[in-house]
């Protein structure tokens, strides 16, 4: 028998083992047309390349597929491809910590390798569903993809982007990591056009290409990082730095990091960086995490804080009472 007979066979008998708990030797014979002698070969072969087949004597005894020290290589039929793949891009945008990442990756793979007819099934499926999340921008899950695996593979995109004035613009870059704050994605890639590195939003990408330019990888600073002080100060008309009597850890409990970042201080303080359009609002947000603060910069907010003190005091007198 050829080697190509003989691997198809395996996988046929792969599947059967994933298919019920527990199968007998001559139920798997028939089932695959050979003898018993065969199936215990092909056995040997599965467990050879890391499938877990324990194998039981006796009345009731057979062939079951158990769980091994690691995940060996699945087989899928149509179905449960389908499912997996809605699942996984379900996933992607989730909010679980961890979760939406390694979904992304799976995604990645299982798109890879699949059909396209099943891939146009999982995007009819995908299209058609809503799901119920608060507000908030929405990244197409084949954005994700595309990038993920041009990341993987160094390789350019090519891409349309929307700035925060409106204005479309044609980019082209190096990608080198995602980053996630919740439910908004950003990419940290160096701009070719612009010789720098810089940080993008997916949700603000449009037809998303990846190239056959492959590049070679340069040193670049830590993307989240990068993401963090990009997203909490270069949008925003002001930048404030305020010193805050409490544990770092705690302030970050309190600020998203797509809001501010938390840097380590002395004595028990700490030095919130956020940013804002509007100092009142700014001078709010520092004065509700309800530690005591000291406005390093701007001065402004100094000002902005003392306007709030007196807005504050003001709605804290009774009303007047009629004559």
């Amino acid at each position: 028998m050829s080697v190509e007979a003989t691997t198809e066979r395996v996988l046929r008998l792969l599947a059967l083992l994933q298919r019920r708990p527990t199968w007998t030797a001559a139920d798997l014979a028939a089932e695959l047309g050979v003898t018993d002698r065969s199936v215990r070969r092909d056995v040997q072969r599965l467990r050879a390349v890391g499938y877990p087949v324990h194998a039981t004597a006796g009345v009731g005894g057979g062939y079951r597929l158990g769980a091994g020290t690691r995940l060996p290589p699945l087989l899928l039929d149509d179905e449960e491809a389908i499912a997996t793949a809605v699942s996984l891009r379900l996933a992607s945008g989730g909010t679980v910590a961890g979760a939406a990442e390694a979904a992304l990756r799976a995604l990645t793979k299982l798109d890879q390798v699949m059909p396209p007819r099943l891939r146009a099934e999982v995007r009819a499926v995908h299209g058609a569903t809503d799901t119920l999340v608060g507000p908030g921008p929405q990244v197409d899950a084949e954005v994700l993809v595309t990038i993920a695996r041009a990341c993987r593979d160094a390789v350019r995109v090519r891409f349309g982007y929307s700035g925060r004035d409106g204005a479309a613009q044609d980019r082209t870059a190096e990608p080198v990591r995602m980053v996630t704050t919740g439910r908004r994605w950003y990419l940290m890639a160096w701009d070719v056009d612009r010789a720098d590195w810089r940080t993008f939003r997916l949700d603000r990408m449009r037809a998303v290409t990846a190239t056959t330019w492959r590049f070679a990888r340069r040193e670049h600073p830590d993307p989240v990082e990068h993401v963090q002080r990009s997203v909490t100060g270069s949008p925003y008309r002001h930048l404030a730095r305020v010193r805050v009597h409490a544990p770092p850890d705690l302030v970050r409990a309190l600020v998203p990091p797509q809001v501010g970042r938390v840097e380590d201080d002395r004595d028990g303080w700490c030095v919130l960086v956020v940013g804002g359009d509007d100092l009142g609002w700014l001078a709010a947000h520092v004065a509700q995490l309800g530690f005591p603060a000291q406005v390093l910069e701007p001065a402004e907010l100094r000002a902005a804080a003392a306007e709030l003190a007196r807005r504050a005091a003001a709605l804290a007198e009774p009303p007047d009472r009629p004559a």
